[in-house]
């Protein structure tokens, strides 16, 4: 259903800053109005062409496609911004929670209406004329449930395109300002406590499924990927035995990285120990400590050196 509370999530991080970009008719060049500026006024439609592409990407999730509409300063930001952010953004463009489906519908006005279909439900969104000046393009979107014939779920919001070599990337939405640089700070602290905690979850599911693997095989499994799901249509076993989803199996999930070792010299019985260990993928942005988990089954915080600190709060365990 399409969220219509706030566009592009300005919810999403308490304190974003908003950068207002306006660009009034009456501060439009004449030049470009009688048509001078042949570069930008060549391929008018091509504004149009690439936010329906970018809202197609947004639609599927798909973050190579969706990177490609933004500017080469934001498309640096977005590919080192967690998968949930990246994914979040996507989000906000079509105000959908699920992936979506994307279509083109027919349309009697000749303006593109693009059809976001997912589990939960779709939504419509309905780009009007671009207004082109120069480099900068601003086109108009409506955005509706799908099975609203009256309007009344409808949101209208301006969209900002700037030319930058030659292809048409995303710049604004409404009067905020598509800056990831100077909003990937905020973005990160907001999530770096939910990564944090996933981390630790995922280093109890990790403990819980070596322990699952020693009493149904009465040895510790050699790495965690034999802790993973069996390849389709095989059954469960020594190298498969299906006690880890995919992601934990393969050492990571939410910005963290897992490593599991087994300590002295033997992995059999009930005596065998081993050690595990979560840690960031990019100390600062996807995780402020790293955790480990030593042979007792203590759980600590450790400094971004590595060095094992206190043992972690059972409260935000």
């Amino acid at each position: 259903m399409v969220q219509r509370a706030r566009w592009l999530g300005l919810a999403l991080v308490p304190g974003w800053l908003l950068f207002a970009f306006t660009a009034p008719a009456q501060e439009r060049s004449s030049a470009a109005q009688a048509g001078t500026a042949a570069a930008s006024t060549k391929a008018p439609d091509a504004p149009t062409a690439a936010l329906s592409d970018a809202l197609f990407a947004a639609c599927s999730q798909s973050e190579q496609s969706f990177s490609k509409y933004l500017t080469a300063r934001n498309a640096d930001t977005f590919a080192h911004l967690t998968p949930s952010a990246r994914v979040a953004l996507m989000k906000r463009f079509v105000l959908l929670n699920e992936t979506g489906k994307p279509s083109l519908l027919p349309t009697g006005s000749g303006r593109p209406t693009i059809r976001c279909e997912t589990p939960a439900g779709a939504a419509e969104l309905q780009i009007g004329g671009a207004e082109i000046s120069d480099n900068l393009a601003f086109l108009p979107v409506e955005v509706r449930e799908a099975t609203d014939t009256t309007g009344a779920s409808a949101i209208r919001v301006q969209m900002g395109l700037v030319r930058e070599k030659n292809d048409w990337k995303l710049l604004s939405v409404g009067l905020v300002l598509l800056d990831l640089p100077a909003l990937a700070f905020e973005w990160d602290a907001a999530e770096m406590e939910s990564t944090e905690r996933a981390a630790i979850d995922g280093l109890k599911k990790i403990a819980e499924a070596v322990e699952s693997y020693r009493r149904t095989y009465s040895r510790l499994p050699e790495s965690l990927a034999k802790l993973g799901p069996p390849p389709r249509g095989s059954a469960a076993g020594l190298d498969a035995a299906g006690f880890l989803e995919a992601d934990l199996a393969a050492g990571t999930r939410s910005g963290y990285k897992f490593r599991y070792v087994i300590s002295g010299g033997s992995s059999l019985g009930a005596p065998a120990k081993y050690e595990l260990a979560a840690t960031p993928e990019t100390y600062g942005r996807t995780g402020r400590r790293s955790f480990f988990r030593d042979t007792n089954g203590g759980l600590h915080g450790a400094d971004r050196q590595g060095a094992v600190g206190s043992e972690v709060d059972p409260h935000i365990e």
